[in-house]
């Protein structure tokens, strides 16, 4: 349910399969990184930006960016589910889409049918945050905080 348009329709060329299997394990840390990214997959930068930006536009790469331990730098962070009406679904998601601190949701095949993962710049925020939330929509919002991390890294091949 995010705000991405997926193409029904397209190709992923070898190059495009070389980004998404090649970048999935770590991005260079320097002054030009898509330089040295790029000569690494047999590639010029400004091809592969371009390229990137095309597979977060069709959505086949649903986000490109460094992942943050937001609780680590004193923000707050929890995995939030409400149980959705049917006939509400597209209206929770876009107000769910328009608020700066839900990082993404998605639906589930379950009783509590909309998640969402809620990050604040301080960890204090966030039950204001979650309130706001339900006084928005009106319905009830279960707040399931990490209890334990585990770092599971998980490399799909395209």
């Amino acid at each position: 349910m995010t705000g991405k348009r997926v193409r029904e329709t397209f190709s992923l060329d070898d190059i495009d399969r070389r980004i998404i299997n090649g970048l999935q394990g770590g991005f260079p840390i320097c002054a030009r990184p898509f330089a040295r990214a790029a000569k690494t997959l047999g590639i010029g930068e400004q091809e592969l930006i371009e390229r990137i930006g095309r597979l977060e536009e069709w959505g086949i790469a649903s986000r490109f960016g460094p992942l943050y331990n937001a609780e680590a730098m004193g923000g707050g962070v929890t995995l939030a589910a409400m149980a959705v009406p049917e006939l509400r679904i597209a209206e929770i998601a876009r107000l769910l889409n328009e608020t700066p601190e839900v990082a993404h949701n998605y639906l589930r095949d379950f009783d509590l049918n909309m998640w969402f993962v809620v990050l604040t710049e301080r960890a204090e925020d966030l039950e204001g945050v979650l309130a706001r939330l339900e006084a928005t929509t009106g319905l009830p919002i279960y707040p399931f905080p990490k209890e334990r991390s585990y770092f599971l890294e998980l490399k799909l091949e395209a």
